[in-house]
């Protein structure tokens, strides 16, 4: 029986030599190559500045704190997304306000946005889910006739574009990170993107325990954190980041056979990208109506893993317990969340992994009805 895994990094010589060549070279923090790795992204994404950091979500946090939001404030964002997207907000008392998503790309609904707003909502925060950009023109007009501060989550997306910009850098501030199963990866990580230098500066302190580029080592302007890349991480970074491109191409051709195959079927549906961006596929998601729990479990004794991809973030019993949230509340998200699996998905399956895949999902349904 084949066993074919949900997710693999995909790392070849040149990112284990790149990593050799740090140990070598003693020099494991605060180096050249996460400096090298910022300079990369930048010219990457297109965007003015860069800080690299140890994890998306602690990316989030200083984007959170960098464009001044405190306890009381409100900002709109989406539930269905992993939980980081809220925790950053809470992290410093800032209420997340959810707005349900589009049934058709699951994420963020604009039209329903601008009900949400209050007094008190002062960002709206976009995570652009599974590699597929939100309706960034949209949002973007919400955001600048009620004077709203944008953040984009772009930790699933990275080389995904919303038009001719990159997601990430069309507003305030946006974050990528880099963990094992993202486009690419540098074990745990993260950068935060911006053309606003004054943010940049500030996430520049703020990640290495609040000292500013001018302070002397035990010199802390303001409270900071350490959430620093290290230096092998940002060598793995800079290696990965070379073929990028054609790792996402690669991804691209899976899912397309994917979607070959699922094509003729009812009983399941398949996600596909908008003309209004590119998609980069962070994971690939199928949504099935009926009886997903079981196929989840027989496909697991098939040696085959798959994953509910996401449960909704306001019925996580911390939410619930804290806010109040119940069942109905988002009935789209909901819905959605009910029915999702991701597949096996990352270079290295074959168009025979694919198709024994596919095949497998189809009979197992069928078995279900």
């Amino acid at each position: 029986m084949r066993k074919i895994n949900v997710a693999r990094p995909y790392i070849d010589n040149n990112d284990i030599n790149s990593v050799i060549q740090v140990l070598k070279s003693g020099w494991l923090s605060l180096g050249p190559k996460y400096i090298e790795f910022e300079k990369a992204v930048s010219k990457y994404a297109r965007v003015k500045y860069s800080c690299a950091v140890s994890s998306g979500t602690a990316g989030l946090h200083l984007a959170v704190k960098a464009i001044g939001l405190k306890k009381g404030d409100e900002v709109i964002t989406t539930p269905f997304s992993f939980i980081a997207s809220s925790n950053c907000l809470l992290y410093e008392g800032v209420k997340p306000v959810f707005v349900d998503i589009e049934e058709s790309s699951y994420n963020i609904d604009p039209l329903k946005i601008e009900r949400a707003i209050t007094n008190k909502t002062k960002a709206i925060l976009v995570v652009h889910i599974f590699g597929q950009s939100a309706d960034m023109k949209s949002i973007l007009r919400i955001a600048k006739k009620y004077n709203l501060k944008v953040i984009e989550d772009a930790c699933e997306s990275f080389g995904a574009y919303a038009g001719t910009k990159m997601t990430g850098t069309l507003g305030d501030v946006g974050i990528y990170a880099f963990y094992p199963n993202k486009q690419m990866t540098t074990g745990e990580g993260g950068m935060i993107v911006s053309n606003n230098k004054k943010i940049i500066n500030l996430c520049n302190s703020m990640r290495n325990q609040g000292r500013d580029v001018y302070s002397d080592w035990l010199g802390h302007q303001r409270l900071g954190y350490n959430y620093r890349m290290d230096e092998i991480s940002a060598a793995l970074g800079i290696t990965q980041l070379k073929k990028l491109n054609r790792m996402i191409e690669i991804k691209r051709k899976i899912a397309k056979r994917y979607n070959k195959n699922f094509k003729n079927s009812k009983e399941v549906i398949v996600q596909n990208p908008f003309t209004r961006e590119s998609h980069s596929w962070f994971v690939y998601v199928i949504r099935v109506p009926e009886k997903r729990d079981s196929l989840i479990e027989i496909m697991q004794k098939k040696g085959i893993q798959t994953k509910p991809y996401f449960p909704v973030i306001h019925l996580q019993p911390f939410m619930r317990k804290e806010f109040g949230y119940k069942k109905g509340d988002y009935p789209v998200s909901e819905k959605v969340a009910s029915q999702t699996v991701a597949l096996p998905f990352f270079i290295g399956l074959t168009d025979s992994d694919i198709d024994y895949i596919s095949i497998n999902i189809l009979e197992t349904i069928k078995l279900l009805r």
